[in-house]
């Protein structure tokens, strides 16, 4: 599993900081509460014991997938970029042929992908479709409910 993650700048310090917090803040906090719900007695019938050990689990797990993705993780030069095609960090405008609906998507990488801010990751439907493609390209993209037809009319880094 050492598959190379290009991620920007930004998101590699985004996800250095986000391990940093997860070590230095929420792990002495998990193992406060397992010591607080120890001191309680009973371990067999103490919901707040099974509660933070199952947080403390689900914690490193997170922990340890950040620290293989840190490991795997390329910082992609963004001078470097060709903005004529569409690549990993560049920003697409995006029409929807059916309904006229202009979009404009940044391509990141999976662990930097974050819909809500209008980054979709390059291994998604959409982000598959775009790759490689140039300005006025029209591409057929399969999302579950079916083929949809963009028009793309932008591309910037």
């Amino acid at each position: 599993m050492s598959d190379i993650i290009y991620l920007s700048k930004k998101g590699y310090e985004d996800l250095k900081n986000e391990l940093n917090k997860l070590k230095t803040i929420d792990r002495p906090h998990i193992i406060n509460q397992i010591a607080e719900a120890r001191d309680k007695g009973d371990l067999s019938e103490n919901a707040e014991y099974d509660a933070a050990k199952e947080a403390q689990g689900l914690l490193e797990a997170r922990i340890s997938k950040l620290e293989i993705d840190l490991s795997n993780s390329r910082i992609i030069d963004e001078s470097k970029l060709d903005d004529s095609k569409v690549s990993l960090l560049s920003k697409v405008t995006i029409k929807n042929i059916a309904n006229n609906t202009e979009m404009t998507y940044a391509i990141v990488s999976e662990s930097e992908a974050d819909f809500a801010a209008k980054k979709i990751s390059a291994s998604s439907p959409i982000g598959k479709g775009l790759m490689g493609k140039v300005v006025n390209d029209v591409v057929d993209i399969s999302v579950p409910n079916g083929i949809i037809k963009f028009k793309i009319l932008n591309i910037s880094i």
